[in-house]
């Protein structure tokens, strides 16, 4: 790709992108709320879990979002500046040294525990 073509097409991303977005880190345990349509009805569905992972890429900027649930651990990957996601909440930080989080996949229990970071 040419630069003019490069620069046409940031600026349409640019368009679409959010700016109501909190500043969301590694390590976050955060509340997000996702538009769910079933049949003809639309509803709000929220979601909770600690963000191991952040891919970011302007318009294309995903998280990955672990939870434990009845024992299982499960990983979902969001589309940060998708139009359905209507609210992003973080509810604690934590203090961390790594950029991925994918070593709490072998952890179970209390040793899934992060140090907290007190939100001023």
């Amino acid at each position: 790709m040419t630069k003019n073509q490069e620069t046409i097409i940031t600026n349409i991303e640019n368009n679409y992108l959010k700016k109501n977005i909190s500043n969301i880190e590694i390590g976050d345990t955060i509340q997000i709320s996702v538009l769910i349509q079933e049949g003809n009805k639309e509803r709000i569905q929220f979601s909770q879990g600690l963000i191991i992972a952040i891919h970011k890429s302007n318009l294309n900027t995903t998280i990955t979002i672990r939870r434990i649930v009845q024992g299982i651990g499960v990983e979902k990957i969001y589309l940060i500046h998708s139009p359905r996601i209507k609210n992003i909440k973080v509810l604690k930080k934590a203090k961390i040294r790594k950029a991925k989080l994918y070593y709490l996949r072998n952890k179970i229990g209390k040793a899934t525990r992060l140090k907290q970071k007190f939100i001023k």
